[in-house]
C-alpha cells in the first residue's frame, strides 16, 4: 500500500515477441516484476498457439494464451515490446518488425539487432529508419544482453572504480556450447560440427565488428577515452573424438570442436580493451585453451592494475538448470529491468550509459 498522499503508479503493459531461449525467461521476469504487466506473448510455431504463457515459460499457468497475432505488440495499450527472436536468421524481417512496433508507439527493449549496442557507431542507414520510426511513435528502443551486453558495459566499468593503474581490462566468455539448445545457429553460424575448412560466420571479421566491436566502443565512452583502431583474431580446433548431445545430434571427430577469437581495442598503440571467446562443443577439445570452471561455462572480467581484479558471473536458473540458460536468463533479465528506465528515455536508441543504474527492486519479494 503507498503511504497516504502517494499514487500507486500504473503497471506498465509488457508484450514478450517470442518463447524461445530468451523468450522463456523474459516471460518470467516480466511475471515477477511489480511494475510491470504481462499483456501478450507472440509466438510462431502453430503448437505454440493458445498456450498459457507461464507453461511456454516452466512457472505453470499465467491466465494469458500465447498468440501468432502481432497486432497484440501494435495495440494503443502496449507499452513495451521485449522483442526476444533471434534475427541471426531473418535480420531484415526482424528489423521491419521491430521498427513497426517502435512507430506504433511501443517501446522496445532487445537482445537482437546488435549494431544498436552502441547507438553512435550504428550505420547510418540503419540509425535513420530507427530514429526515424522512434520519432512517429514517441518511443525508445535499447539493445543489451550479457555477452554482448552487461557483462562487457557496465560491470567493467563499475569495477573501475576499485582499480588503480589499469593498463588492460579482459572481459571473457568460457563455455560449453553442448547446453545451448539451438542446433541451427551451433552448426550453421558457429561452425560446429563442419569440415575445418567451413567459413565460420561468427568469426567473420565483419561479424565480430558487427557484434562485438559496439561494446568496446560504449567501454571506450565510459571511460573517456576514443579507440586508435580496433583488432580482431581467430583460431579454431577439430574434435578428437566424436560424440553426441541429447537435443541437438553428432558431432564427427575431425570437424571443428572449439574455436578462440579475441576482439581488441587500441589507444594510443596499447591493447588496453580485450573481449575473448574461448567455445567448445566438448570439454575435452583444445585442452591447452583456457577451461571453464565451473563446467559449462561462466564470464569473467580481469582488470590487470592494482591490484589484479577477477571477477566471475556464473548464473543458474531454478527453472532452466545449466550454465547456458543462467546466462539466457541474466540477458533477459538486464532488459526486462531496464523498462523503466527506457520508458523515460527520449525517443531513440538508447546508449546504456545513459540509463541510470537499473536497480530492479520491483523484482525483490518477501513474505
Amino acid at each position: 500500500m503507498a503511504p497516504t498522499g502517494q499514487t500507486v503508479p500504473m503497471a506498465r503493459r509488457v508484450v514478450v515477441w517470442g518463447s524461445g531461449n530468451v523468450g522463456r525467461p523474459a516471460i518470467r521476469a516480466v511475471a515477477t516484476h511489480r511494475d510491470l504487466e504481462l499483456a501478450g506473448v507472440v509466438v510462431h510455431d502453430p503448437a505454440k498457439v493458445g498456450v498459457d504463457a507461464g507453461d511456454l515459460a516452466g512457472i505453470g499457468p499465467l491466465g494469458l494464451a500465447a498468440t501468432d497475432d502481432v497486432d497484440v505488440a501494435h495495440d494503443p495499450d502496449t507499452d513495451v515490446v521485449v522483442y526476444a527472436v533471434n534475427a541471426d536468421f531473418r535480420p531484415v524481417e526482424c528489423l521491419e518488425e521491430a521498427l513497426g512496433v517502435l512507430a506504433a508507439g511501443a517501446n522496445v527493449v532487445s537482445t537482437a539487432f546488435h549494431p544498436l549496442l552502441h547507438p553512435p557507431s550504428a550505420p547510418t542507414g540503419l540509425r535513420s529508419r530507427v530514429e526515424a520510426a522512434c520519432a512517429e511513435g514517441d518511443t525508445s528502443i535499447f539493445v543489451s544482453g550479457i555477452d554482448p551486453g552487461w557483462v562487457m558495459d557496465v560491470l567493467p566499468l563499475f569495477l573501475t572504480g576499485m582499480a588503480a593503474g589499469v593498463d588492460e581490462i579482459r572481459i571473457q566468455e568460457l563455455a560449453n556450447y553442448g547446453g545451448y539448445h539451438q542446433p541451427r545457429a551451433l552448426r550453421d553460424l558457429c561452425g560446429f560440427g563442419n569440415p575445418m575448412d567451413y567459413r565460420v560466420p561468427m568469426l567473420d571479421d565483419a561479424a565480430l565488428h558487427m557484434v562485438w566491436a559496439p561494446m568496446l566502443r560504449v567501454l571506450a565512452d565510459g571511460l573517456g577515452v576514443e579507440l586508435d583502431d580496433v583488432s580482431t583474431s581467430t583460431d579454431r580446433r577439430p574434435l578428437e573424438r566424436t560424440l553426441s548431445i541429447d537435443g541437438i545430434g553428432e558431432f564427427e571427430a575431425g570437424t571443428q570442436g572449439a574455436f578462440r577469437f579475441e576482439v581488441t581495442g587500441h589507444i594510443a598503440g596499447q591493447p588496453l580493451l580485450v573481449l575473448e571467446h574461448v567455445t567448445r562443443i566438448d570439454d575435452e577439445c583444445a585442452p591447452d585453451w583456457p577451461q571453464p570452471d565451473p563446467g559449462g561455462g561462466f564470464h569473467r572480467v580481469v582488470m590487470s592494475g592494482h591490484p589484479r581484479l577477477t571477477v566471475s558471473v556464473h548464473g543458474e536458473d531454478p527453472v532452466e538448470p545449466g550454465a547456458a540458460n543462467g546466462g539466457n536468463a541474466v540477458a533477459a533479465n538486464r532488459i526486462v529491468n531496464a523498462i523503466p528506465a527506457v520508458c523515460e528515455a527520449p525517443p531513440g536508441p538508447v546508449h546504456p550509459l545513459d540509463l541510470s543504474t537499473v536497480v530492479a527492486a520491483g523484482q525483490v519479494r518477501w513474505s
